[in-house]
Order: C-alpha cells, then structure tokens, then sequence
C-alpha cells in the first residue's frame, strides 16, 4: 500500500525536523517546507494528501497562504494549521478556508498522530465540490458526535446561526448549551465581535441595571457585548428587575447608562439557554420577553438520547484533556466503552467529561477495563429520579424490576388522573392484584381509593 503523503509547512527547522521525523517512523512519506514559497512549489509539483501548515510564519502567514490557495482551488486535500498562539478567531477565519482541524503548540504526540490519522480519514472520504473538509470546523468549536440526532442539531445551527434574531437553547443541565451557544457564534457573522456571558441568577434586583446598562465610568454588559452575542445561561433564573430592563432595550432597540443621559443603540445577538420545563412553567416570567427570546430554538437532547455518540466523546475528551494538562493516555475498552453507552448519564456530557477527567487523573492501565468503570459508576440509589435516569444496570435483577415497575406505574397513574380502576384498565391487571402491588411498591395511590 502507498504510503500517504503529507506536507509539513513550518519557519521552525528544529518543529519541521521533529515532525518529520515522528511521521516518517509512522510510515508516512514526508515533505517539509521552510517557508510559504516553499510550500507552493512543493505544493504545484506534488500531490498530497494532508498537509500540515503553520499560521505564523515571516514572510507570508499560513492564513494568507491558505486564502490563496482556497481561492485558486489548488489543494485536493485536507489541511491542519498548527500555532503556539491560536484562537477562535484564527481557527474561524482557518475553517472557513477549509481547514479540517486546529493543532496547538507544543505539538502532543499522541494529538499529533490521532489528528493526522483523522484528518486522512477525512480526506479519503469522497464530498460534494470544494476541497475536502471544505466547511468544516476544526474539533475544538464543533459539538462532537456522528449519531443522526447530532448531524440534525448541527445542521439546525448551521442554519440559524447566520441571522440576528434571538435564540433560545433548551436542554437539561450538562447538555452542552453553551458549547451550542459558542457554536452558533463561531459560524455566525459576528464570530470575531466579542463573546460575553452572564448567568441569569447574578442579575439581582439591586444590581441588574448597572450590570447590564452599567455607568459612564464602567461598562455593562450589553457595551461589552457590542457587535457580538450576549449568552444569558438559564433564563428560569432571570429576575424580574432584569426581564423588565432587557425587554426596555429590545422594545425600544437602545439603552442608557446608568447615571448618563445619552441612549446607546443595541447592537448585539441574545443567546439563552434554559431547562427544557421552562418552555410548558414559566411562572413569574415575561410572556412578551419569552416570545422575543424565542424567535429561534434550538432543543439539546440529552446524553441518552444519542448513546451511540459516548465512544466518540470519550475519545474527544481524552485527546482535549491530555492536551491540556499533560495527563497520560488511557483508552478505553471495549467493553468499558459498551457499559458507558448503557449509563443514563443523569448529569450528561458534563459528568461524561468529569468522569473521563477523574480516570486520566488517577491513571492506572493503560486500558481503562470494565471492572474500573463499575468502581466509578455510582448506583442511582433514589426512586424519584425518571427511570431513564436510573442505572439499572448496576442493579441486581430484583431490585432493577422493582425500579422499574415502580416508575412505570407511578407514570402510568399520572396519566390516569390518579385513578387506579382507569389504571388497571390501562395496564392490563386484575384490580384487587393492582392494588397489592402498588402497596408492595410503595406507591401512593390512597387518594384514588374512592375510583
């Protein structure tokens, strides 16, 4: 099999060398460039199939570089910047070029080889028009996971995200609504105007104007926020006070500072998020604040939802965490892998994240096996939790049944109104057999007695 051809474009000759010499004792066949005239005539006179570009380079950047030859459609296959100094910005600006993945510096090379393995894989994959990867975002701004739940969401984003109008972002707590939130901003048109963040609970009654409209002496947020988006994290939590301010700027598209008497223009996008019940319970809330805040929507499932999606995160978690704080490569086995896929995940990506965390931490094998997963995973020990919250795997079978049955006729009799002769109809159980159970089970069913 021919070896694939990678091109490494770097002003650092003791980097090129490194990278040269990693690659080619991987067996890949390796071109280095020193500078961007290099890589162009390397570039005309051979084929390659991933090259490896540096941003900040002396004479001409790899941004300029990469321009250039986006725009002459020079290059059939995926490319990877690399830069001790990268940013959103850059890795949006890059993106948009088509770049395919984003490698910090100090090079990682475990993150080294995983990139360079994925980013072949990508451009062996055959694409509609433009060069391969061409629109995609590099994994540190792209929610992660393959599953058809996750292309969908994607896709919903790629659509909202061009247009100003509010969006409001519904999932339960560890979904991601932020990473969605940073998402949509990353491919908007405000991606290089400001970020700014809030958690609704901080705008008190005593400091929600001077937070948002500030004073001439310090800005508010929504100053801060100018040209770019303001995230609102959990909108359920918004004050009175503040619904009342933020809905006088909207109204009236400015706002004033507190203490001046010059009105500002509101130039901002609104991203929000808020727990799914928010959208059927919003007692105490602006109905039309809720109605200009939700323009766009956007629903995050969660993690059980797209179980089929947990390998991946694991896998992406490990690559950012090593990264990020040196921490040793563990992997995870099949098994492991399986068992995580058939978690509830009650907390989500966030506790997916903080389990992953907890095990490179503590290190051990290099595998990551079943046994240890088990040793992690906490029983869901109360019965309020929704069932698909409960891990009945950890159960033993009794105790997984009775879990089970519990949930499902405490649901059931919701829906019946509370009437246990309309339960049993409905469950298909003799009455008087249905009333030792739900005793059995611990069920309150005293109030239907009179059914």
């Amino acid at each position: 099999m021919t070896a694939s051809r990678i091109l490494v474009v770097d002003d650092e000759a003791d980097i090129r060398t490194l990278i040269q010499e990693i690659l080619s004792e991987e067996g890949y066949a390796v071109t280095v460039a020193a500078n961007a005239a290099d890589a162009r005539a390397a570039a005309e006179a051979d084929g390659f199939d991933l090259v490896l570009l540096d941003i900040w380079m002396p004479d001409t950047d790899g941004i300029t570089l990469l321009r250039e030859w986006a725009e002459a459609d020079v290059l059939k296959c995926p490319v990877v910047m690399m830069s001790g100094h990268g940013t959103v910005d850059t890795a949006v600006e890059a993106t948009r070029l088509g770049a395919v993945d984003f490698i910090e510096k100090p090079l990682s090379l475990t993150k080294l080889l995983r990139t360079v393995e994925r980013s072949l894989e990508e451009g062996a994959r055959p694409r509609a028009g433009g060069a391969a990867g061409r629109g995609a975002l590099p994994e540190m701004l792209v929610p992660v996971g393959r599953s058809r739940t996750m292309q969908t969401l994607r896709d919903h984003a790629q659509r909202i995200a061009p247009h100003d109008a509010p969006v409001t972002i519904f999932g339960e707590p560890g979904t991601g609504r932020e990473a969605f939130a940073r998402h949509i901003h990353a491919i908007g048109p405000r991606a290089k105007a400001p970020w700014v963040g809030v958690v609704a609970a901080s705008l008190t009654a005593e400091t929600a104007a001077t937070q948002l409209f500030g004073t001439p002496e310090a800005p508010g947020l929504l100053e801060r926020a100018a040209g770019g988006v303001l995230f609102i994290n959990d909108l359920s939590s918004l004050g009175n006070m503040a619904q009342g301010l933020l809905f006088s700027a909207l109204e009236q598209g400015s706002w004033t500072p507190v203490g001046a008497t010059q009105a500002r223009e509101l130039d901002l996008r609104l991203l929000c998020s808020a727990p799914p019940e928010f959208e059927a319970r919003r007692e105490g809330f602006r109905q039309d604040l809720y109605s200009r805040l939700t323009v766009l929507t956007l629903r995050v499932p969660p993690l059980r939802d797209y179980a089929e999606d947990v390998p991946d995160l694991l896998r992406h978690f490990v690559d950012r965490l090593i990264d990020a704080e040196g921490l040793p490569l563990r992997r995870f086995s099949i098994a492991a892998q399986n068992r995580l896929r058939n978690y509830p995940w009650p907390g989500n990506v966030r506790e997916l994240r903080n389990l992953v965390h907890r095990l490179l931490i503590l290190g051990g094998d290099e595998e990551i096996s079943l046994a240890e997963i088990e040793a992690e995973l906490e029983v869901a020990a109360s019965a309020s939790e929704p069932l698909v919250k409960q891990d009945l795997l950890a159960m033993p079978l009794r105790e997984a049944r009775e879990h089970f049955e519990r949930a499902y006729l405490q649901q059931q009799l919701q829906l019946c109104g509370g009437k246990v002769g309309q339960l049993a109809k409905r469950v298909g159980m003799e009455r008087t057999h249905l009333y030792r159970k739900l005793r059995s089970l611990g069920v309150d069913f005293r109030q239907s007695v009179d059914d």
